[in-house]
């Protein structure tokens, strides 16, 4: 069951990392991009911890927030 919620998550992420990313330009303030923090994060904690680094991660990404290298813990 974990596999598959895991599965179901990612899947909007790899349609924005093929449809939706090579439209726009490259912006992403961290290393590794947010869509690639949460792929590993989803992938190495599961769907419910993965899913919390993803969204607290995504909410550092702004103007004001940091840069730099960020890896998934």
């Amino acid at each position: 069951m974990r596999k598959l919620i895991t599965y179901l998550l990612l899947l909007p992420i790899y349609f924005y990392r093929n449809c939706i990313s090579p439209f726009t330009p490259p912006s992403c303030r961290f290393t590794p991009t947010c869509s690639q923090y949460a792929i590993e994060a989803l992938q190495k904690h599961g769907p419910i911890k993965g899913l919390y680094l993803t969204i607290r991660r995504l909410l550092r990404c702004h103007p004001w927030g940091g840069s730099g290298y960020d890896p998934v813990p």
